[in-house]
Protein backbone atom coordinates (compact mmCIF):
# COMPACT_ATOMS: atom_id res chain seq x y z
CA UNK A 1 0.00 0.00 0.00
CA UNK A 2 1.49 3.02 -1.05
CA UNK A 3 1.40 6.14 1.53
CA UNK A 4 2.87 9.99 1.70
CA UNK A 5 6.21 10.54 2.92
CA UNK A 6 7.59 14.11 4.04
CA UNK A 7 11.24 14.13 5.12
CA UNK A 8 12.56 18.01 6.70
CA UNK A 9 15.64 18.72 7.87
CA UNK A 10 15.31 21.49 9.92
CA UNK A 11 18.04 24.07 11.85
CA UNK A 12 14.73 25.88 13.59
CA UNK A 13 11.64 24.96 15.30
CA UNK A 14 9.02 24.09 11.78
CA UNK A 15 6.47 26.76 11.83
CA UNK A 16 3.68 26.86 9.23
CA UNK A 17 3.72 30.45 7.45
CA UNK A 18 0.30 32.07 7.78
CA UNK A 19 0.32 32.46 3.86
CA UNK A 20 2.17 29.90 1.87
CA UNK A 21 1.04 31.09 -1.37
CA UNK A 22 2.19 34.89 -0.66
CA UNK A 23 5.69 34.30 1.24
CA UNK A 24 7.29 30.89 -0.27
CA UNK A 25 8.02 29.28 -3.40
CA UNK A 26 8.69 25.73 -4.68
CA UNK A 27 11.21 24.11 -6.67
CA UNK A 28 10.87 20.94 -8.13
CA UNK A 29 14.90 19.85 -7.50
CA UNK A 30 14.86 15.81 -8.59
CA UNK A 31 13.01 12.30 -8.15
CA UNK A 32 13.70 10.40 -4.54
CA UNK A 33 14.67 7.46 -6.95
CA UNK A 34 18.61 8.94 -7.41
CA UNK A 35 20.75 9.23 -4.43
CA UNK A 36 20.12 10.75 -0.78
CA UNK A 37 20.62 13.99 -1.55
CA UNK A 38 23.24 15.95 0.81
CA UNK A 39 22.12 16.67 4.58
CA UNK A 40 18.68 14.64 3.69
CA UNK A 41 17.50 12.03 5.72
CA UNK A 42 16.49 8.64 3.67
CA UNK A 43 13.45 7.49 4.36
CA UNK A 44 13.84 3.37 3.76
CA UNK A 45 10.87 2.36 1.66
CA UNK A 46 10.48 5.59 -0.12
CA UNK A 47 8.00 5.31 -3.52
CA UNK A 48 10.06 5.50 -6.20
CA UNK A 49 7.85 8.24 -7.88
CA UNK A 50 7.85 10.54 -4.96
CA UNK A 51 9.66 14.51 -5.42
CA UNK A 52 12.46 16.02 -3.90
CA UNK A 53 11.26 19.83 -2.92
CA UNK A 54 13.31 22.73 -1.95
CA UNK A 55 11.01 25.13 0.28
CA UNK A 56 12.13 28.84 1.13
CA UNK A 57 10.49 31.59 2.60
CA UNK A 58 11.86 34.80 4.03
CA UNK A 59 10.40 34.27 7.86
CA UNK A 60 12.78 31.20 7.48
CA UNK A 61 17.12 31.87 7.76
CA UNK A 62 17.72 29.05 5.84
CA UNK A 63 15.85 26.77 3.39
CA UNK A 64 13.77 23.84 4.34
CA UNK A 65 14.42 20.82 2.24
CA UNK A 66 11.50 17.97 2.18
CA UNK A 67 11.05 14.53 0.20
CA UNK A 68 7.43 14.12 -0.89
CA UNK A 69 5.02 11.34 -2.37
CA UNK A 70 1.80 11.36 -2.91
CA UNK A 71 -0.41 8.13 -2.95
CA UNK A 72 -3.10 7.33 -5.52
CA UNK A 73 -5.15 5.95 -2.98
CA UNK A 74 -8.33 7.93 -1.88
CA UNK A 75 -7.49 8.03 1.72
CA UNK A 76 -3.84 9.57 1.33
CA UNK A 77 -1.58 9.59 4.46
CA UNK A 78 1.85 11.32 4.89
CA UNK A 79 4.42 11.02 7.57
CA UNK A 80 6.71 13.66 8.98
CA UNK A 81 10.52 13.16 10.44
CA UNK A 82 12.56 16.03 11.64
CA UNK A 83 15.95 15.30 10.93
CA UNK A 84 19.13 17.74 11.87
CA UNK A 85 21.03 19.41 9.29
CA UNK A 86 24.92 18.68 10.30
CA UNK A 87 26.26 21.79 9.62
CA UNK A 88 23.73 23.88 11.49
CA UNK A 89 23.92 21.14 14.32
CA UNK A 90 26.22 23.66 16.60
CA UNK A 91 23.95 26.54 16.10
CA UNK A 92 22.30 26.38 19.77
CA UNK A 93 21.98 29.37 21.64
CA UNK A 94 24.46 28.99 24.94
CA UNK A 95 24.39 31.44 27.80
CA UNK A 96 27.53 34.49 27.80
CA UNK A 97 30.40 34.05 29.51
CA UNK A 98 29.86 37.47 30.94
CA UNK A 99 26.58 36.17 32.36
CA UNK A 100 28.07 33.22 33.85
CA UNK A 101 30.63 35.59 35.31
CA UNK A 102 28.01 38.19 37.11
CA UNK A 103 25.99 35.30 38.67
CA UNK A 104 28.90 33.70 40.27
CA UNK A 105 30.48 37.28 40.96
CA UNK A 106 26.94 37.86 43.03
CA UNK A 107 26.75 33.95 44.53
CA UNK A 108 29.82 34.84 46.04
CA UNK A 109 29.42 38.56 47.14
CA UNK A 110 26.10 37.43 48.52
CA UNK A 111 28.00 34.60 50.53
CA UNK A 112 30.29 36.88 51.65
CA UNK A 113 27.69 39.12 53.03
CA UNK A 114 25.46 36.69 54.99
CA UNK A 115 28.34 35.39 56.61
CA UNK A 116 29.47 38.67 58.06
CA UNK A 117 26.17 39.15 59.10
CA UNK A 118 25.98 35.57 60.82
CA UNK A 119 28.87 36.60 63.00
CA UNK A 120 27.93 39.79 63.73
CA UNK A 121 24.41 38.75 65.13
CA UNK A 122 25.88 35.18 66.20
CA UNK A 123 28.49 37.44 68.31
CA UNK A 124 25.89 39.52 70.24
CA UNK A 125 24.09 36.82 71.05
CA UNK A 126 26.76 34.88 72.71
CA UNK A 127 27.68 38.06 74.99
CA UNK A 128 24.58 38.34 76.66
CA UNK A 129 23.78 34.76 76.39
CA UNK A 130 26.75 32.49 77.11
CA UNK A 131 25.14 29.04 76.10
CA UNK A 132 26.68 27.61 72.98
CA UNK A 133 25.31 24.60 72.61
CA UNK A 134 21.54 26.13 72.78
CA UNK A 135 22.48 28.59 70.19
CA UNK A 136 23.75 26.55 68.21
CA UNK A 137 20.96 23.63 68.64
CA UNK A 138 18.60 26.74 67.44
CA UNK A 139 20.57 28.14 65.02
CA UNK A 140 20.67 24.37 63.14
CA UNK A 141 16.89 24.30 64.37
CA UNK A 142 15.93 27.05 61.71
CA UNK A 143 17.98 25.72 59.06
CA UNK A 144 16.45 21.88 59.64
CA UNK A 145 12.78 24.34 59.02
CA UNK A 146 14.07 26.20 55.96
CA UNK A 147 15.11 22.59 54.97
CA UNK A 148 11.47 21.20 54.99
CA UNK A 149 9.96 24.21 53.51
CA UNK A 150 12.09 24.21 50.68
CA UNK A 151 11.32 20.25 50.17
CA UNK A 152 7.65 20.56 50.81
CA UNK A 153 7.32 23.57 48.36
CA UNK A 154 10.11 21.17 45.81
CA UNK A 155 12.54 24.50 45.55
CA UNK A 156 14.53 21.26 46.30
CA UNK A 157 13.80 17.87 45.40
CA UNK A 158 13.80 15.53 48.32
CA UNK A 159 16.38 12.80 48.62
CA UNK A 160 15.79 9.54 49.13
CA UNK A 161 17.88 8.30 51.39
CA UNK A 162 18.84 4.81 52.06
CA UNK A 163 20.54 2.66 54.82
CA UNK A 164 23.88 2.38 53.50
CA UNK A 165 23.89 6.12 52.66
CA UNK A 166 22.83 6.82 56.16
CA UNK A 167 25.56 4.51 57.88
CA UNK A 168 27.91 7.03 55.64
CA UNK A 169 26.32 10.62 56.51
CA UNK A 170 26.18 9.85 60.25
CA UNK A 171 29.75 10.11 61.15
CA UNK A 172 30.22 13.39 58.95
CA UNK A 173 26.97 14.57 60.60
CA UNK A 174 28.85 13.97 64.27
CA UNK A 175 31.62 15.77 63.06
CA UNK A 176 30.17 18.72 62.01
CA UNK A 177 27.78 18.93 64.88
CA UNK A 178 30.76 18.85 66.81
CA UNK A 179 32.91 21.69 64.61
CA UNK A 180 29.95 24.00 64.57
CA UNK A 181 29.39 23.87 68.68
CA UNK A 182 32.78 24.22 68.97
CA UNK A 183 33.10 27.33 66.92
CA UNK A 184 30.34 28.73 69.08
CA UNK A 185 32.12 28.18 71.80
CA UNK A 186 35.57 30.14 70.82
CA UNK A 187 33.58 33.00 68.93
CA UNK A 188 31.70 33.28 72.96
CA UNK A 189 34.95 33.59 74.27
CA UNK A 190 37.09 36.16 72.26
CA UNK A 191 37.22 37.80 69.41
CA UNK A 192 35.63 37.58 66.57
CA UNK A 193 38.72 38.49 64.21
CA UNK A 194 40.77 36.10 66.44
CA UNK A 195 38.62 32.85 66.01
CA UNK A 196 38.93 33.48 62.14
CA UNK A 197 42.54 33.85 62.48
CA UNK A 198 42.87 30.54 64.07
CA UNK A 199 40.84 28.90 61.69
CA UNK A 200 42.98 30.16 58.81
CA UNK A 201 44.89 27.20 60.13
CA UNK A 202 42.21 24.68 58.43
CA UNK A 203 44.92 23.51 55.74
CA UNK A 204 47.41 22.74 58.34
CA UNK A 205 44.95 19.88 59.38
CA UNK A 206 43.70 18.96 56.01
CA UNK A 207 47.11 17.89 54.53
CA UNK A 208 48.17 16.01 58.03
CA UNK A 209 44.52 14.26 58.22
CA UNK A 210 45.17 13.33 54.21
CA UNK A 211 48.33 11.86 54.58
CA UNK A 212 47.18 9.99 57.77
CA UNK A 213 43.69 8.41 56.45
CA UNK A 214 44.38 8.94 52.61
CA UNK A 215 47.66 8.42 52.39
CA UNK A 216 48.14 11.85 49.87
CA UNK A 217 51.60 13.08 50.09
CA UNK A 218 51.92 16.68 49.55
CA UNK A 219 53.97 18.78 47.24
CA UNK A 220 56.82 20.89 48.14
CA UNK A 221 55.19 23.69 47.36
CA UNK A 222 52.01 22.90 49.57
CA UNK A 223 54.72 22.35 52.55
CA UNK A 224 56.35 25.46 52.33
CA UNK A 225 52.68 27.22 52.11
CA UNK A 226 51.85 25.88 55.76
CA UNK A 227 54.78 27.48 57.35
CA UNK A 228 53.54 31.01 57.09
CA UNK A 229 49.81 29.84 58.12
CA UNK A 230 51.72 28.25 61.58
CA UNK A 231 54.05 31.27 62.14
CA UNK A 232 51.10 33.61 61.65
CA UNK A 233 48.63 32.51 63.83
CA UNK A 234 51.43 31.93 66.57
CA UNK A 235 52.27 35.30 66.36
CA UNK A 236 48.52 36.79 66.29
CA UNK A 237 48.07 34.38 69.27
CA UNK A 238 51.03 35.98 71.50
CA UNK A 239 49.63 39.30 71.21
CA UNK A 240 45.70 39.15 70.83
CA UNK A 241 43.92 41.42 73.59
CA UNK A 242 40.95 39.15 74.07
CA UNK A 243 43.43 35.45 74.57
CA UNK A 244 42.09 33.09 76.53
CA UNK A 245 42.76 29.27 76.42
CA UNK A 246 38.79 28.19 75.70
CA UNK A 247 38.35 29.96 72.98
CA UNK A 248 41.60 29.30 71.55
CA UNK A 249 41.56 25.37 71.56
CA UNK A 250 37.69 25.38 70.97
CA UNK A 251 38.82 27.47 67.88
CA UNK A 252 41.87 24.66 67.26
CA UNK A 253 39.37 21.52 68.04
CA UNK A 254 36.85 23.24 65.47
CA UNK A 255 39.26 22.82 62.68
CA UNK A 256 40.39 19.20 63.67
CA UNK A 257 36.21 18.39 63.33
CA UNK A 258 35.69 20.91 60.53
CA UNK A 259 38.70 19.03 58.01
CA UNK A 260 38.14 15.52 59.52
CA UNK A 261 34.39 15.78 58.12
CA UNK A 262 35.73 17.05 54.52
CA UNK A 263 38.74 14.44 54.41
CA UNK A 264 36.47 11.41 55.68
CA UNK A 265 33.66 12.64 53.11
CA UNK A 266 36.01 11.64 50.48
CA UNK A 267 37.03 8.44 51.66
CA UNK A 268 33.58 6.89 52.31
CA UNK A 269 31.27 8.78 49.99
CA UNK A 270 33.81 7.77 47.11
CA UNK A 271 32.23 3.94 48.11
CA UNK A 272 28.74 4.99 47.10
CA UNK A 273 27.49 4.72 43.74
CA UNK A 274 24.59 6.73 44.53
CA UNK A 275 26.25 9.72 45.85
CA UNK A 276 23.71 12.87 46.92
CA UNK A 277 24.36 16.26 45.31
CA UNK A 278 26.39 19.15 47.98
CA UNK A 279 22.88 20.80 48.50
CA UNK A 280 21.24 17.81 49.64
CA UNK A 281 24.06 16.14 51.49
CA UNK A 282 23.99 19.18 53.34
CA UNK A 283 20.74 19.49 54.23
CA UNK A 284 20.74 16.17 55.28
CA UNK A 285 23.69 16.38 57.62
CA UNK A 286 21.94 19.77 58.94
CA UNK A 287 18.94 17.60 60.36
CA UNK A 288 21.10 14.90 61.97
CA UNK A 289 23.03 17.72 63.50
CA UNK A 290 19.69 19.26 65.10
CA UNK A 291 18.26 15.99 65.84
CA UNK A 292 21.95 15.48 68.09
CA UNK A 293 22.42 19.06 69.38
CA UNK A 294 18.88 19.19 70.91
CA UNK A 295 19.79 16.38 73.63
CA UNK A 296 23.21 17.43 74.09
CA UNK A 297 22.59 20.82 74.74
CA UNK A 298 19.80 20.25 77.41
CA UNK A 299 22.34 17.82 78.91
CA UNK A 300 25.65 20.10 78.92
CA UNK A 301 23.79 23.53 79.84
CA UNK A 302 19.96 22.46 80.53
CA UNK A 303 16.71 24.44 79.84
CA UNK A 304 17.73 27.84 78.97
CA UNK A 305 14.95 29.38 77.59
CA UNK A 306 12.73 30.58 81.02
CA UNK A 307 12.08 33.69 81.39
CA UNK A 308 14.82 34.02 84.36
CA UNK A 309 17.69 34.04 81.94
CA UNK A 310 16.15 35.52 79.11
CA UNK A 311 15.60 38.62 81.77
CA UNK A 312 19.78 38.24 82.16
CA UNK A 313 20.61 38.45 78.95
CA UNK A 314 18.22 42.36 78.57
CA UNK A 315 19.99 43.40 81.58
CA UNK A 316 23.37 42.93 79.56
CA UNK A 317 22.33 44.88 76.77
CA UNK A 318 19.48 43.16 74.75
CA UNK A 319 15.86 43.20 75.34
CA UNK A 320 14.05 39.73 74.89
CA UNK A 321 12.80 41.45 71.52
CA UNK A 322 15.81 42.05 70.20
CA UNK A 323 17.12 38.59 71.29
CA UNK A 324 14.99 36.72 69.88
CA UNK A 325 15.12 38.97 66.69
CA UNK A 326 18.96 38.78 66.59
CA UNK A 327 19.09 34.65 67.17
CA UNK A 328 16.47 34.35 64.04
CA UNK A 329 18.57 36.61 61.73
CA UNK A 330 21.60 34.52 62.99
CA UNK A 331 19.93 31.08 62.21
CA UNK A 332 19.08 32.06 59.07
CA UNK A 333 22.44 33.84 58.04
CA UNK A 334 24.02 30.80 59.48
CA UNK A 335 21.95 28.03 57.47
CA UNK A 336 22.52 30.52 54.08
CA UNK A 337 25.65 31.29 54.12
CA UNK A 338 26.53 27.58 53.78
CA UNK A 339 23.44 26.37 51.52
CA UNK A 340 25.29 29.19 48.95
CA UNK A 341 28.42 28.10 49.53
CA UNK A 342 27.46 24.23 48.62
CA UNK A 343 26.14 25.69 45.58
CA UNK A 344 29.23 27.95 44.51
CA UNK A 345 31.14 24.96 45.05
CA UNK A 346 29.27 22.89 42.86
CA UNK A 347 29.81 25.32 39.75
CA UNK A 348 33.12 26.22 40.23
CA UNK A 349 36.43 23.69 41.50
CA UNK A 350 37.29 23.05 45.53
CA UNK A 351 40.77 25.06 44.66
CA UNK A 352 38.98 28.03 43.65
CA UNK A 353 36.16 27.75 45.88
CA UNK A 354 39.29 27.82 48.46
CA UNK A 355 40.42 30.84 47.60
CA UNK A 356 37.03 32.47 47.62
CA UNK A 357 37.21 31.22 51.05
CA UNK A 358 40.28 32.50 51.68
CA UNK A 359 39.04 36.07 50.32
CA UNK A 360 35.90 35.89 52.42
CA UNK A 361 37.65 35.23 55.63
CA UNK A 362 39.91 38.13 54.85
CA UNK A 363 36.65 40.40 54.70
CA UNK A 364 34.97 39.06 57.63
CA UNK A 365 38.53 39.65 59.52
CA UNK A 366 38.45 43.57 58.64
CA UNK A 367 34.80 43.77 59.16
CA UNK A 368 34.19 42.32 62.30
CA UNK A 369 37.24 44.39 63.24
CA UNK A 370 35.75 47.60 62.17
CA UNK A 371 32.17 46.76 63.63
CA UNK A 372 32.99 45.92 67.32
CA UNK A 373 36.07 48.11 66.99
CA UNK A 374 38.56 45.38 68.32
CA UNK A 375 41.93 46.85 69.91
CA UNK A 376 44.60 45.42 67.25
CA UNK A 377 48.06 45.88 67.65
CA UNK A 378 50.36 46.47 64.44
CA UNK A 379 52.45 42.84 65.37
CA UNK A 380 48.61 41.12 66.14
CA UNK A 381 47.67 42.40 62.18
CA UNK A 382 51.04 41.32 60.46
CA UNK A 383 50.51 37.47 62.07
CA UNK A 384 47.21 37.54 60.95
CA UNK A 385 48.05 38.88 57.30
CA UNK A 386 51.10 36.18 57.14
CA UNK A 387 48.44 33.52 57.90
CA UNK A 388 45.81 34.60 55.03
CA UNK A 389 48.91 34.48 52.89
CA UNK A 390 49.76 31.59 53.30
CA UNK A 391 46.48 29.98 53.15
CA UNK A 392 46.34 32.01 49.53
CA UNK A 393 49.73 30.60 48.58
CA UNK A 394 48.42 26.77 50.06
CA UNK A 395 45.50 27.24 47.59
CA UNK A 396 47.87 28.29 44.63
CA UNK A 397 50.08 25.03 45.48
CA UNK A 398 47.31 22.87 45.44
CA UNK A 399 47.20 23.74 41.77
CA UNK A 400 50.86 22.28 40.58
CA UNK A 401 49.98 19.02 39.54
CA UNK A 402 53.12 16.55 40.85
CA UNK A 403 55.49 15.39 37.94
CA UNK A 404 54.21 12.13 37.10
CA UNK A 405 57.90 9.80 37.61
CA UNK A 406 59.55 8.25 34.87
CA UNK A 407 59.02 5.02 34.29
Amino acid sequence: MQNTALVLSLSTPFLKPPNPTKHSKFTRLSLSSSPTPLGLTFIHGLPPKSFLYAFSSPRFNTPIFGSLSISSQRNNKFKLRAASSPENADDTVKPSGVIKTLQLGAMFGIWYILNICFNIYNKQVLKVYPFPATVTAFQVGIGTLMIILMWASNFVTRPKITSSQLAVILPLAVAHTMGNLLTNISLGKVAVSFTHTIKAMEPFFTVVLSALFLGERPTLWVVSSLLPIVGGVALASFTEASFNWTGFSSAMASNLTNQSRNVFSKKLMAKEEETLDNVNLFSVITIISFILLVPAAIFLEGVKFSPSYLQSAANQGLNVRELCVRSLMAGFCFHSYQQVSYMILGKISPVTHAVGNCVKRVVLIVSSVIFFQTPVSPINSLGTAVALAGVFLYSRAKRIKPKPKAA
